[in-house]
């Protein structure tokens, strides 16, 4: 989005821009109610909004769409500035700009999050960007649930629920024609070569049992039945599975150890 650049209709290279005295005046006329200023206002400030849409490009958006969400955040911007306040206007309204953005993302994201949730999300961003333009640097969690006041874990939760999703195939490193994606970086405990070694010792094992001693076993570890009901299934006597079982882990626990 460098250079000349098609947006809503509007050549971005020919934008004007606006000096501190120039935007100073403007903001002052806006506010006693001149209509002309404040149109002036928002046609002086669009490469502000470019330059805070340019970071939410690659979210799958049309940067249509995302320009004239960002045109919103400035207006809203441009009427609630307070002239009172020592700030320049760029530092109130990249983060108005920014907020805008990001609940409209929030709102067309295909994961849907509860509205109480997206609403203490949306003051977790507030409260950030606050809290940056007044200490010059990004606050931590602690300092974000206190001045809210609310627990850490509401911080944490709000701001997970609304991250965008990543695909598993997007690319995190990449050297010379090789790529490694999200999915090589993460690990299944559940499909480890370990994991698969102990259920093929596991499966011999159990191959060796006899059929009486197989049934046993699938009857009180699979079905969860008690030592009762497996003698009256299998037809014998309850002391006899007792015997049965122990003697089949006890083979089973042997033959593993000499795999």
């Amino acid at each position: 989005m460098q250079g000349k650049v098609e947006i809503c209709g509007v050549n971005t290279a020919t934008l004007p821009v606006l000096k501190g005295d120039e935007m100073r005046s403007l903001l002052e006329r806006a506010r006693a109610g001149d209509r002309k200023a404040r149109e002036d206002l928002i046609a002086g400030n669009l490469r502000l909004v470019l330059s805070v849409v340019q970071k939410f490009a690659n979210r799958g958006e049309s940067l249509d769409d995302l320009f004239q969400v960002g045109v919103i955040g400035l207006i809203k911007a441009v009427d609630c500035f307070d002239l009172s306040q020592n700030v320049q206007f760029s530092t109130y309204g990249v983060p108005m700009i920014a907020g805008e953005l990001r609940r409209y993302l929030r709102d067309h994201s295909a994961v849907r999050v509860s509205r109480s949730m997206r609403d203490t999300a949306y003051k977790v961003l507030q409260t950030r960007e606050r809290l940056t333009a007044e200490t010059g640097r990004e606050p931590d969690v602690e300092q974000i649930a206190k001045s809210l006041g609310i627990p850490r874990q509401e911080v944490v939760f709000a701001m997970e629920a609304v991250c965008d999703p990543v695909s598993l195939y997007d690319p995190v490193y990449s050297d010379v024609g090789e790529t490694a994606t999200v999915m090589d970086q993460i690990g299944d405990p559940r499909n480890t070569d370990e994991h698969w070694l102990e259920q093929i010792a596991l499966e011999q094992a159990m191959s060796r049992l006899n059929e009486r001693e197989k049934r046993i076993l699938a009857l009180r570890f699979y079905d969860g039945r008690t030592q009762t009901e497996v003698a009256k299934a299998v037809g014998i006597s309850q002391a006899q599975v007792s015997r049965l079982e122990k003697n089949a882990i006890r083979q089973i626990k042997k033959n593993i150890s000499a795999s």
